[in-house]
């Protein structure tokens, strides 16, 4: 049955209980229902038109439904993100990580998938999402896409088939008990909910059930889904949850051995494809999943918040984030905030609009090791919306003019109320202006991006004294001096084991001095209150 009429009759088949945490899930037979595409798909790789150096970021993560609208329905599409495209290469990103955008029962965050291989509708066809790919490439830009291999949608084709009957064919696709198991609680909640045909396990929400990912079959259809994906030209994946892809019981549900099984698995059959790139959230050991045993790259959660802290002036925080990297893969995804109220707030909120503070917490995510990861709307300062709780108050639309009633993101009625500080933290109002934040971020990615050493060398010899960092990065062609002061008064710094008379240029600020390397093999400055410092030493 083709995809359009199998969703157009999803509606008559099946009756959902409303989002909440005890709903009970009622199907028709299993027989009358279509099921999903699950036809095999063999790698087709394209190849890749980037420069291998796009993989080193910086990316900018960018939802969707909050961006552009092309079309003045309210709602963000890949027809108006295509259209920014050119102020996405400006600002100097490398890379774009889209959250989902394939079909969903929620219609808004996109984690509940009904169909891994189709486009969200309201977000345009798959036609549209081909050319948004091959837009961004022409730029030099790399796509990566969220996928969520823990759970699916409850509307989706494959849960209803498994939940119609315990001896359906899709039963063992997804986790279900006769009996209700005791003992449970996942984030404050018992994952396991009511259906007409037994108990079935959803970890995050009872509209998510989880896929059984120790079902062989349901492993091959989620990686024939992604060569889909790769074989279009996509450049890689965000992996969602895949701390949660398996349980081994109620005290062992995150975590387990298992999951970075499965993820090294995925990671092997990207790295048949030319020039990709995957990285995942996994909270519970970033550095654990960073390993190429497992995802080879994932976000640094922890070191996030030690970031912001540092900026505000915490002196161990500052020891936090100069120690981070002394243990930590260098291939680890940085960031300050992201799309979830766990992992922070907006950085312009978390910082009450100091720019100082803001200046430094970007400054040390984008010149220590790691990915930075840009939140859409981070390099103007859009803040939360004051009137919004939860995720929704991080999810607004882009700021793009001052209006504060469209910010420039539609002609219509935006399908959610607008950044707070949208009159005054603003694209139109920023471009042009040397001293706005938007610049810094233009004049800092610049910088990185010219020296090897900031964007992928070793990270040597970092050192805390109170509230200042100093640290080293090297590559075989330089090596960048690199110093940021937290506090408010001036800071001494000493770099030494470096060659001895070596000329040391400056690289930040612009307005800096270099010097040379004393025959001691040192180099000292002084670093002003709430700045920083980066010099060069070429090889």
């Amino acid at each position: 049955m083709r995809r359009a009429l199998r969703f157009a009759l999803l509606p008559m088949l099946v009756s959902l209980a409303a989002c909440g945490g005890g709903g009970s899930v009622t199907v028709v037979p299993p027989e009358t229902l279509p099921d999903a595409d699950v036809s095999a798909v063999a790698k087709g790789d394209p190849g890749s038109v980037l420069p291998a150096t796009w993989k080193q970021g910086p990316f900018i993560e960018i939802y969707v439904r909050g961006y552009q609208d092309s079309d003045g329905d309210g709602i963000g599409d890949l027809k108006g993100l295509t259209q920014r495209l050119d102020y996405l290469k400006d600002l100097g990103v490398t890379g774009i990580w889209l959250m989902p955008v394939t079909q969903s029962q929620d219609n808004d965050h996109g984690y509940a998938v009904s169909d891994y291989r189709a486009i969200e509708k309201q977000y345009g066809s798959l036609a549209d999402f081909d050319a948004f790919v091959a837009a961004a490439h022409a730029r030099g830009i790399g796509v990566i896409i969220d996928y969520v291999m823990n759970h699916s949608a409850a509307q989706n084709p494959l849960f209803l088939n498994s939940s119609g009957a315990k001896d359906g064919a899709r039963r063992d696709w997804y986790i279900w008990s006769s009996t209700k198991p005791s003992g449970w609680n996942i984030y404050g909640n018992d994952p396991w909910k009511s259906s007409s045909t037994g108990y079935y396990f959803a970890g995050f929400w009872d509209q998510m059930p989880d896929f059984n990912l120790r079902n062989a079959s349901v492993l091959a259809y989620h990686r024939d889904s992604m060569r889909f994906w790769l074989n279009r030209g996509v450049d890689g994946f965000r992996f969602d949850a895949v701390g949660n892809l398996v349980e081994n019981g109620p005290s062992a549900w995150e975590g387990q051995p298992e999951n970075y099984v499965i993820m090294g698995d995925i990671l092997s059959m990207l790295n048949g494809y030319q020039n990709r790139y995957m990285v995942c959230e996994a909270p519970i050991d970033p550095k654990g999943f960073s390993a190429s045993s497992a995802c080879g790259s994932a976000f640094a959660f922890g070191h996030n918040y030690d970031i912001v802290s540092a900026a505000k002036g915490s002196s161990s925080a500052v020891a936090a984030v100069a120690n981070y990297f002394t243990g930590a893969p260098a291939n680890m995804a940085a960031m300050v905030s992201n799309h979830d109220a766990f992992a922070g707030d907006r950085l312009w909120t978390q910082l009450n609009g100091n720019l100082p503070q803001y200046r430094l917490a970007v400054a040390t995510y984008m010149l220590q090791p790691g990915v930075p990861f840009i939140y859409y709307g981070e390099e103007i300062g859009m803040a939360n919306n004051n009137s919004l709780s939860g995720d929704w108050k991080l999810r607004t639309p882009m700021s793009w003019t001052a209006d504060t009633t469209t910010a420039g993101f539609t002609t219509g009625k935006p399908f959610r109320a607008v950044s707070s500080n949208v009159s005054t933290n603003n694209v139109a109002a920023q471009l042009g202006d040397a001293n706005s934040l938007l610049s810094f971020y233009k004049a800092l990615i610049s910088v990185r991006k010219a020296h090897p050493a900031l964007a992928a060398g070793s990270y040597d010899n970092p050192q805390a004294n109170g509230w200042t960092m100093s640290f080293t990065r090297s590559t075989a062609s330089e090596t960048a001096l690199v110093a940021i002061n937290y506090g408010s008064t001036a800071s001494s710094v000493n770099f030494t084991g470096l060659p001895a008379g070596a000329s040391v240029s400056v690289a930040w600020p612009a307005s800096g001095v270099g010097g040379a390397v004393t025959s001691g093999g040192s180099f000292s400055t002084t670093v002003q209150p709430q700045s920083f410092v980066v010099y060069t030493i070429a090889k």
